[in-house]
């Protein structure tokens, strides 16, 4: 009987001792785990090996962190990108996410809490492959949940892990006002500890995707002082 095959994380720091603490850590929860000190590097393996996966750290050597996932996710959509950011430097967990990350940890961190944050993806993602489900359809909008795929005007818009789920979200209650919480919970899970604005973000970056004209949208209505609401106009 063969085994399961394991999931592979690319981690990708230039400092080894924290590089090093991460791995091994990760490996002890199961997880096949690739190391690259710099952005050059981790580009290289990210290409040739596949993870399904990615830590990768904002403060690189040579190609940042940023430019490294800006890169990557143009090219690896379904890639996981969980980004390392300084204490303080809300900026950069901002532009990380903008950019394409599906979630960031903050330097000092528990090994335990990056664990878990991997496999909060690794289940969402597993949610939504329902062998079952039918296309979620809206107008010119089609989520094929099978494939995994979005389409707007019967033309693949690429979207990443995270900004699948919340779509589908949207497109799993049509019409319903749902609060900044209740999608937050849905989708990062009740026990994520983040920041809602979080959640702004990825609006904004699926809007920015799927609108004709993202500063006048028609799909996502912000209900102000609540949360958001596709509309069924």
């Amino acid at each position: 009987m063969m085994s399961e095959a394991k999931t592979k994380v690319l981690v990708v720091e230039d400092e080894a001792s924290i590089r090093k603490f991460i791995a091994i850590n990760l490996e002890r929860s199961g997880f096949a785990v690739l190391e690259a000190e710099t952005g050059e590097k981790a580009l290289e393996m990210a290409r040739a090996c596949r993870p399904e996966v990615m830590v990768l750290d904002v403060m690189l050597p040579g190609i940042d962190g940023f430019e490294v996932c800006k890169k990557l996710r143009d090219e690896m959509p379904e890639l996981i990108i969980i980004m390392l950011t300084a204490r303080g430097q809300d900026i950069d967990r901002i532009t990380g996410l903008e950019i394409g990350a599906d979630d960031y940890m903050v330097k000092p961190f528990n090994p335990r809490e990056l664990t878990a944050r991997i496999n909060s993806v690794l289940r969402r993602i597993e949610r939504m492959k329902a062998p079952d489900d039918e296309p979620l359809v809206y107008k010119n909008l089609v989520m094929d949940l099978k494939s995994q795929k979005f389409y707007k005007d019967n033309v693949e818009i690429e979207l990443t892990p995270t900004e699948f789920a919340v779509l589908k979200m949207f497109m799993s209650n049509v019409g319903r006002a749902l609060s900044r919480n209740e999608l937050f919970s849905a989708v990062w899970g009740k026990n994520y500890f983040g920041d809602l604005k979080t959640l702004d973000v990825y609006i904004r970056r699926i809007r920015e995707k799927i609108e004709d004209n993202p500063s006048k949208p028609k799909y996502i209505e912000t209900v102000w002082g609540y949360g958001y609401r596709w509309c069924d106009r």
